[in-house]
């Protein structure tokens, strides 16, 4: 079951850097917060380089490499929370969640990708 959610989210995440590219790159711009310093556009450039990248690691990294995979992956999810909550807190809708409900909701999917991104990596426990 690791495996499989490892390669799921080396899949999601590789389709998703590609969207950010291409096709969702404006529903992506309406994530990037105000306040970040940085070019809007150059933000989801940049996070989908990183997510094909992440994506790519999570399904061709070797079995020593995996964990560290895993971390770093889910530093990224930490580190595009905060576009989650500006997507949020500034009612804009992008991807179909144009409700305040939906937009929160997605919320709650982050957790679940930091702990996805740690779990899938690790190998079962030895020795108790």
């Amino acid at each position: 079951m690791r495996s499989f959610t490892r390669v799921l989210l080396g899949l999601f995440l590789v389709f998703a850097g590609v969207s950010h590219l291409t096709f969702a790159r404006q529903d992506f711009r309406a994530q990037v917060p105000e306040s970040l310093p940085l070019d809007t556009d150059a933000v989801v450039l940049g996070s989908g380089v990183a997510e094909i990248g992440l994506g790519s690691a999570f399904l061709l990294a070797p079995r020593s490499a995996r964990r560290r995979v895993g971390t770093i992956a889910a530093w990224f999810f930490v580190a595009v929370f905060p576009g989650n909550i500006a997507q949020w807190l500034n009612r804009r809708s992008a991807f179909g969640l144009d409700t305040d409900a939906k937009r929160i909701g997605r919320l709650f999917g982050q957790p679940l990708l930091v702990a996805a991104a740690l779990w899938s990596t690790r190998g079962p426990r030895s020795g108790s």
